[in-house]
């Protein structure tokens, strides 16, 4: 048998997730909590426990009901990764099983996994298929912090860090309004350059909210003008990396290595073991090459979707591009607005 549980309510889910070593941050309370409070998603546990007995596994979605994308359980939305937590082979399976089961009875566009491994035990083509695949990028922080310098690319990083010092940036990090909203001004000039909307202000009101003191936000600014931040959230021992954001016309100052230097060295004060850097599109070699140079290991990690999608997922479709020329049209009133209204059917 298996049983749906509600991971906001139901006291066993935190307890499990404190036992199990492959829980991440995106499978907790405080990241399902900001979900919901954000874009109503509704979260929802599948477990092969009875009610009653401690949780020996769970898989963890969200429901996201859209009459513009279509209905589907994610697990979960804008998340890097959210492993399956099930070490049994027979419980697994048990629970993949129920999972098609309810997609044919709710008649869900389809049921999506997001695996931190590319194992092929989740490939199958009676079952879930490959719908996209990344690159993740991990640093080890349990050398000694005079290694991880060393670690860093000498001209790219290491030099610019250097730079940073010699042009007295000022840093800051904390959760208050007045540094969220430094955070979110150079969230808007990224966004833009990258041709996409912004997250809507009020899903880092709500991160700030739900995660409180794991959660801190990085800033580098010059001459009082903010060039460079970065947000992270803490969970157990490892430090994840959840979005960055900068001042083109700074770049050259070298405000994100700097920044993420001082996030190393702080994590490492803290006990920190790892420092999870995320998930980068296979198509974004700028960004693959930049977490390299920090010295993290990269390894793929692939999306899976039952029903199997006939191909992958490709950022270079055509109407990929169109969209994205299109907002970088709007102003920055309109993007903003664009973003509060886009982001809840797209998860």
């Amino acid at each position: 048998m298996v049983y749906p549980i509600d991971p906001l309510t139901d006291a066993r889910w935190p307890t499990f997730l404190t036992r199990h070593p492959a829980a991440a941050v995106f499978h907790t309370p405080g990241w399902l909590e900001a979900l919901k409070r954000t874009y109503g998603y509704e979260p929802v546990a599948y477990t092969t426990s009875p009610p009653g007995e401690e949780l020996s596994d769970g898989l963890v979605f969200c429901r996201i009901e859209s009459w513009l994308t279509g209905c589907r359980l994610v697990s979960l939305p804008f998340t890097d990764h959210c492993q399956p937590l099930a070490d049994r082979p027979e419980n697994l399976q048990a629970l993949l099983a129920a999972l098609r089961e309810e997609q044919g009875r709710a008649k869900w566009k389809y049921v999506e996994l997001r695996p931190l491994d590319a194992n092929p035990r989740w490939e199958d083509p009676a079952s879930f298929g490959k719908s996209a695949e990344f690159y993740f990028h991990k640093l080890d922080l349990r050398p000694d912090i005079q290694t991880l310098f060393r670690g860093f690319h000498k001209s790219c990083i290491q030099r610019k860090i250097h730079r940073a010092e010699r042009e007295q940036l000022v840093y800051e990090e904390g959760r208050s309004e007045s540094i969220l909203t430094k955070f979110y001004h150079l969230l808007l000039l990224t966004r833009r350059r990258h041709r996409l909307p912004p997250q809507p202000l009020v899903w880092f009101q709500n991160l700030v909210a739900c995660f409180g003191e794991k959660l801190q936000i990085r800033m580098a600014s010059n001459d009082g003008q903010p060039i460079a931040g970065i947000l992270t959230i803490a969970h157990k021992q490892s430090l994840v990396y959840k979005y960055g954001c900068s001042d083109a016309g700074f770049h050259n100052l070298g405000g994100m290595p700097f920044l993420f230097w001082k996030t190393i060295q702080e994590a490492k004060n803290s006990g920190a073991h790892e420092f999870d850097l995320g998930r980068v599109e296979t198509d974004n070699p700028g960004l693959i090459t930049f977490k390299g140079r920090l010295g993290a290991a990269c390894s793929k990690s692939s999306y899976f979707r039952y029903p199997a999608p006939l191909s992958e997922r490709s950022p270079a479709d055509w109407k990929v591009r169109f969209v994205r020329q299109a907002f970088s049209r709007l102003p920055d009133s309109l993007l903003t607005v664009t973003g509060r209204l886009l982001y809840k059917h797209v998860g």
